[in-house]
Protein backbone atom coordinates (compact mmCIF):
# COMPACT_ATOMS: atom_id res chain seq x y z
CA UNK A 1 0.00 0.00 0.00
CA UNK A 2 1.16 3.51 -0.71
CA UNK A 3 2.28 5.32 2.08
CA UNK A 4 0.23 8.63 3.12
CA UNK A 5 2.48 11.18 1.27
CA UNK A 6 2.83 9.32 -1.94
CA UNK A 7 -1.43 9.25 -1.02
CA UNK A 8 -1.47 12.66 -0.83
CA UNK A 9 0.69 13.54 -4.15
CA UNK A 10 -1.37 11.42 -6.08
CA UNK A 11 -4.54 13.28 -4.45
CA UNK A 12 -3.28 16.54 -4.74
CA UNK A 13 -2.79 15.42 -9.08
CA UNK A 14 -6.29 13.71 -9.73
CA UNK A 15 -8.53 16.07 -8.15
CA UNK A 16 -10.87 18.36 -9.59
CA UNK A 17 -11.09 21.73 -8.54
CA UNK A 18 -14.36 24.26 -8.59
CA UNK A 19 -12.78 27.20 -9.67
CA UNK A 20 -11.77 25.52 -13.23
CA UNK A 21 -15.00 23.86 -13.20
CA UNK A 22 -16.61 26.93 -13.35
CA UNK A 23 -14.24 28.54 -16.07
CA UNK A 24 -14.83 25.67 -18.30
CA UNK A 25 -19.04 26.15 -17.50
CA UNK A 26 -18.67 29.58 -18.24
CA UNK A 27 -16.71 29.85 -21.50
CA UNK A 28 -17.95 26.07 -22.95
CA UNK A 29 -20.98 25.49 -20.67
CA UNK A 30 -23.11 25.71 -24.38
CA UNK A 31 -20.37 22.68 -25.55
CA UNK A 32 -20.45 20.72 -22.31
CA UNK A 33 -17.76 21.64 -20.85
CA UNK A 34 -17.91 21.79 -17.57
CA UNK A 35 -19.44 17.96 -17.49
CA UNK A 36 -16.52 16.54 -19.97
CA UNK A 37 -14.10 18.16 -17.01
CA UNK A 38 -15.97 16.10 -14.04
CA UNK A 39 -16.75 13.07 -16.26
CA UNK A 40 -20.31 12.97 -17.53
CA UNK A 41 -19.62 12.42 -20.60
CA UNK A 42 -22.57 11.20 -21.81
CA UNK A 43 -24.54 14.36 -20.77
CA UNK A 44 -21.98 16.59 -22.01
CA UNK A 45 -21.88 14.52 -25.50
CA UNK A 46 -25.75 15.51 -25.37
CA UNK A 47 -25.06 19.23 -24.87
CA UNK A 48 -22.70 19.32 -27.66
CA UNK A 49 -25.22 17.56 -29.95
CA UNK A 50 -27.94 19.58 -28.85
CA UNK A 51 -26.52 23.13 -29.16
CA UNK A 52 -24.94 21.90 -32.91
CA UNK A 53 -28.50 20.56 -34.04
CA UNK A 54 -29.59 24.35 -32.56
CA UNK A 55 -27.47 25.87 -34.52
CA UNK A 56 -28.29 24.35 -37.48
CA UNK A 57 -31.77 24.19 -37.56
CA UNK A 58 -32.02 27.67 -36.13
CA UNK A 59 -33.61 29.38 -39.25
CA UNK A 60 -36.02 27.04 -39.07
CA UNK A 61 -37.16 28.06 -35.50
CA UNK A 62 -36.92 24.76 -33.72
CA UNK A 63 -33.33 25.55 -32.96
CA UNK A 64 -33.82 28.63 -30.82
CA UNK A 65 -36.05 26.04 -28.68
CA UNK A 66 -33.16 23.78 -28.77
CA UNK A 67 -30.71 26.71 -27.27
CA UNK A 68 -32.88 27.59 -24.65
CA UNK A 69 -33.06 23.79 -23.63
CA UNK A 70 -28.99 24.29 -23.65
CA UNK A 71 -29.27 27.45 -21.91
CA UNK A 72 -31.72 26.42 -19.05
CA UNK A 73 -29.50 22.71 -18.45
CA UNK A 74 -26.33 24.71 -18.02
CA UNK A 75 -27.72 27.17 -15.99
CA UNK A 76 -29.43 24.51 -14.00
CA UNK A 77 -25.81 23.01 -14.17
CA UNK A 78 -24.25 26.13 -12.37
CA UNK A 79 -25.80 24.91 -8.98
CA UNK A 80 -24.93 21.51 -9.00
CA UNK A 81 -20.79 21.97 -9.68
CA UNK A 82 -20.23 21.60 -6.29
CA UNK A 83 -22.01 18.64 -5.31
CA UNK A 84 -20.48 16.83 -8.68
CA UNK A 85 -16.89 17.79 -7.17
CA UNK A 86 -17.09 17.34 -4.04
CA UNK A 87 -18.55 13.77 -4.76
CA UNK A 88 -15.56 13.18 -7.43
CA UNK A 89 -12.74 13.91 -5.33
CA UNK A 90 -14.99 11.98 -2.25
CA UNK A 91 -14.67 8.95 -4.41
CA UNK A 92 -10.68 9.57 -5.20
CA UNK A 93 -9.69 10.26 -1.50
CA UNK A 94 -11.82 6.80 -0.84
CA UNK A 95 -10.22 4.97 -3.36
CA UNK A 96 -6.76 5.95 -2.37
CA UNK A 97 -7.52 5.38 1.16
CA UNK A 98 -8.49 2.10 0.34
CA UNK A 99 -6.20 0.91 -1.86
CA UNK A 100 -8.29 0.48 -4.97
CA UNK A 101 -8.17 1.24 -7.90
CA UNK A 102 -8.51 5.33 -9.08
CA UNK A 103 -11.68 6.01 -10.70
CA UNK A 104 -11.67 7.58 -14.51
Amino acid sequence: MNNPATQTMIYDANKRSVGVAYLLWFFLGGLGGHRFYVGKTGSAVAILVLTGLGILLSFVGVGVFLLAVVGIWVLVDAFLIPGWIRAKNTLLAASLSGGGVLPQ
